[in-house]
């Protein structure tokens, strides 16, 4: 997916506090979304709910949008042409639909639900997104993953993988990286990280065993899950800080909730984000947008879409300027 900001707006800072919470309680910052137009002249709206100015990272989870449900006859659906990414890796997981992706690596591969999509773009790499004809609703999730200093410069790579449902009470989990409830994703990646599909019946709670030394969010995509003291509402995200050992959700709505969670060890390093390009400096970006713009070896070409590439934007009269969390407490 491209990001089409390139000087993104930002909500309230999440979880603003009067002071810790007591020892031994889970605290919890909801951070809130904004609606991003995907482009086009039916432009599909995307709810964005990382980066925003309170937190840029999850662990190494740089980016998260989340969509639908969309009916494509209405909007068109999904249709992005070919465009490049530095410096990640990108994860597509559906709830519905089917996207048909391409990219210079040679990959022709679709996203179904259930299933896992991994595109590396370290040093570089470009594809396309399109949703198929046989999709009339598209709904799903597209999350970025930064990728530390020592690897950015990996060659570009794609996984596919087809997680396999663990039931934990009357929660079931589908673990596309990392583990959870005994569940282990094949995946690798290169900082330790977890992303995870739960689906809890109406009126029912799950206690989760989780890394204390990882950061977690949890997004809600239906349903009204209490996550430790706080209520979240769909398209709201929970943010647990490390330090817990379990995580506890509880679906306090009439339907089946379903969420995902993402977590990871705390990524220190500093990022320069910028359109679809993540480096650690703007002679990084400045550098990928000029070999981008000159159709440079570093991409390559993605074959089998009937479309021009899209062109990268300017960069802003200013310094673009690395950024980080805010200290911990």
């Amino acid at each position: 997916m491209s990001n089409t900001e390139t000087e993104p707006a930002h909500v309230r800072p999440a979880g603003e506090t009067d002071g810790e919470p007591p020892a031994g309680t889970v605290r919890v910052d909801v951070l809130t979304p904004r609606d991003v137009p995907l482009g086009g002249p039916r432009a599909m709206t995307v709810r964005r709910t990382l980066p925003q100015r309170s937190r840029t990272l999850i662990g190494a989870w740089c980016f998260a949008d989340h969509y639908g449900p969309d009916d494509v006859r209405a909007t068109g659906g999904m249709d992005v042409a070919p465009h490049p990414h530095t410096g990640l890796q990108t994860v597509s997981w559906l709830f519905s639909g089917e996207i048909e992706h391409r990219d210079s690596l040679g990959s022709h591969a679709f996203v179904r639900p259930g299933e896992l999509n991994l595109m590396t773009g370290g040093h570089g790499i470009s594809h396309t997104e399109v949703s198929t004809p046989r999709t009339t609703i598209l709904h799903g999730v597209q999350l970025w993953v930064a990728l530390p200093e020592e690897h950015r410069g990996t060659a570009r790579a794609f996984q596919h993988y087809v997680p396999e449902p663990v039931r934990t009470g009357d929660a079931e989990i589908s673990v596309f990286l990392g583990s959870l409830a005994g569940a282990v994703s094949p995946v690798p990646t290169f900082t330790p990280l977890l992303g995870a599909e739960i689906l809890l019946r109406p009126h029912t709670a799950v206690t989760l065993a989780v890394d204390p030394g990882f950061e977690h969010g949890l997004l809600v995509d239906q349903g009204t899950v209490r996550l430790a003291d706080a209520v979240l509402a769909p398209a709201e995200l929970g943010y647990v800080p490390p330090g817990p050992g379990t995580l506890t959700l509880a679906n306090e709505s009439d339907d089946l909730a379903r969420t995902v969670l993402l977590g990871g060890t705390p990524f220190e390093e500093e990022i320069v984000m910028w359109w679809n390009f993540i480096g650690r400096s703007h002679e990084d970006i400045a550098k990928a947008r000029e070999d981008w713009q000159n159709s440079s070896d570093r991409f390559g070409v993605v074959e089998g879409y009937p479309g021009d590439r899209l062109p990268a934007p300017a960069l802003p009269h200013a310094i673009i300027t690395p950024r980080r969390n805010p200290p911990r407490h």
